[in-house]
């Protein structure tokens, strides 16, 4: 009973072929007991004299046999499974840790159309990229909120990203140290002590508490890569009722890119800096580093079932009907 209830077939649409190769076998048998329909044109009378000299005695048919053949190497075909092994999981060992700037100045269009949408288009080219890495996100404005913890489901983060604008922050803000320290927090709670954390902003307004948070991550062993959004000429920040920011004087409020201070960002983090035309080294630089490292880790947690296929097991008897069938004067 236990043999019936694990008893499977891995391939099973090959089962279907099984009524063919039954009704081939039943057609050939019958056309070989008509004489291969020489009895229709020949006198039934004159076909005995016509035959050669065999003494007499008709020869076995073939066709049940050759029908058990084809059943044999169908089945085995199928893949007949009545075992199944375990083997422990294993993962990858890179971690990559996305801190996406949702400030108000990322809806300025010095970058077609704006600097959010090129941020998220730089966020799917990662995500992308992330195959057997896991992955977290964190958005941020004065407050950073955690989008989604650390996890395999790549496919899952793609998916919210369209939603992912400054106009879902509940305020307006620019603050980068929050957003490193919920990163930190992150990747502490997943166990992670190596990774990589890439940040896509056009910019931050505290420094001075953000850069020791990126050094203190650093000495844990956790890089800080910075992707630039936006160019150093600047746009008018455009708001969301409407028309442009002004500044004190009354005049446009231009938000420029700041290279020098997300170059020290990165520098500080022990991490690499990029604009939107560098992103693709920077990714492999991810995965060259990823690849230097522990390529995976034993998941002690998780073991993965696969079934055994018991096809082989039919071969000795296919072979041994295909003996038979060499029989001379069947075929």
């Amino acid at each position: 009973m236990a043999l019936i209830q694990h008893f499977q077939f891995l391939r099973p649409l090959w089962l279907l072929l099984l009524p063919v190769w039954w009704g081939l076998s039943i057609w050939l048998a019958r056309r070989h007991a008509t004489e291969g329909g020489w009895s229709q044109l020949i006198d039934s009378a004159l076909l005995p004299s016509l035959r050669l000299a065999g003494g007499g005695k008709p020869a076995g048919s073939p066709w049940p046999w050759v029908a058990v053949a084809w059943t044999l190497a169908t089945v085995a075909l199928a893949g007949p499974s009545w075992q199944q092994v375990s083997s422990a999981a294993f993962r990858g060992n890179s971690t990559w840790l996305l801190v996406l700037d949702l400030s108000p100045s990322m809806l300025a269009k010095d970058v077609s159309p704006d600097r959010v949408t090129r941020a998220r288009y730089a966020l799917d080219d990662l995500l992308e990229a992330a195959q057997d890495t896991r992955v977290g996100l964190v958005a941020f404005s004065d407050e950073a909120y955690t989008v989604t913890p650390i996890t395999d489901d790549v496919a899952t983060i793609r998916t919210l990203l369209p939603s992912l604008t400054p106009g879902i922050m509940p305020s307006a803000g620019d603050n980068l140290a929050p957003a490193l320290e919920q990163a930190g927090n992150l990747l502490k709670q997943g166990g992670v002590k190596n990774a990589q954390i890439v940040v896509l902003t056009d910019g931050f307004s505290d420094s001075t508490a953000a850069f020791p948070i990126a050094k203190k991550l650093q000495s844990q062993g956790i890089s800080i890569n910075v992707v630039g959004i936006g160019t150093q000429a600047g746009a008018p920040v455009s708001q969301q009722a409407g028309g442009f920011a002004q500044n004190g004087q009354g005049g446009l409020q231009l938000n420029r890119l700041d290279i020098a201070q997300l170059q020290q960002l990165a520098t500080t983090g022990g991490g690499s800096y990029a604009n939107l035309a560098q992103l693709p080294d920077l990714i492999q630089a991810l995965k060259n580093r990823a690849d230097h490292s522990k390529l995976a880790t034993e998941n002690k947690e998780m073991r993965l079932e696969h079934r055994l296929d018991g096809g082989i097991w039919l071969l000795p008897l296919l072979l041994l009907v295909a003996a038979l069938l060499a029989r001379r004067g069947w075929l």
